[in-house]
């Protein structure tokens, strides 16, 4: 499973960035890596990310302020890396919003040991997916690990967010999911009003993977309750 997870590494030290980005790759994650923090939020809004690795002292936008933004769509596992080492200082960026904390300078072992835990924590109720899925004969295809997807053997453009929802539905074929399960699922964050914007995402998948967007064959309403994917798997 660990080839199928991209990790985000934010540090402004290049000779950390590449001893946490070479270990790390031994052990099979996929990494992006980021020098300051406008390039790390930009990264994140387009790649599927699953975990991410951020040092508090960055140029442009700090780390404090990345996680609060990133805090607002995504409730992403976030491992800070500071060279702060009172407790206020710890105990201010768990409050912000990282879910671990580790004071430089580290063992990159312990940091893989973390990444590995936060990661079980954070997806375990995630059903497993097959890293390319086909339905109705060939009619739609999904290549999980690399978020693409095609339609009658060409492939459609298709957002992060748009993909994020997709694979939601895609992890419990015949479920269904309320608004804000799908939220939940999809970008794991819980505020009012962002429920919505998964009536949006849906709309527009269905007019690219669907015949008939009124008269959709994979992903349904069930009126009153939220939605579920029926595509029949080949």
């Amino acid at each position: 499973m660990n080839d199928t997870i991209n990790i985000l590494v934010v540090d402004d030290e290049y000779t950390i960035l590449e001893v946490i980005k070479a270990y790390l790759e031994k052990e099979h994650f996929k990494i992006y890596t980021a020098a300051d923090g406008e390039e790390a939020i930009e990264i994140f809004k387009k790649e599927n990310i699953k975990l991410i690795v951020l040092d508090l002292m960055l140029p442009k936008i700090s780390g404090e302020e990345v996680c609060r933004r990133i805090r607002t769509i995504s409730d992403v596992p976030i491992i800070m890396l500071t060279a702060k080492i009172e407790e206020d200082d710890k105990i201010e960026g768990l409050a912000m919003g990282a879910d671990d904390y580790l004071t430089k300078p580290f063992s990159v072992r312990e940091l893989v040991g973390r990444i590995r835990a936060l990661l079980r924590r954070a997806y375990r109720d995630d059903s497993p997916l097959a890293d390319y899925l086909v339905f109705n004969d060939g009619d739609l295809e999904i290549d999980v690990r690399k978020m693409k997807v095609k339609k009658k053997s060409k492939e459609i453009d298709i957002t992060p967010y748009e993909f994020k929802v997709l694979v939601a539905l895609l992890t419990n074929p015949g479920q269904v999911f309320t608004r804000e399960q799908l939220v939940k699922k999809a970008f794991g964050v819980e505020y009012e009003g962002f429920d919505r914007t998964v009536d949006s995402y849906i709309k527009n998948v269905r007019h690219k993977i669907e015949d008939d967007a009124k008269n959709p064959k994979y992903i349904s309403t069930v009126y009153g309750v939220g939605y579920k994917f029926t595509g029949s798997k080949s």
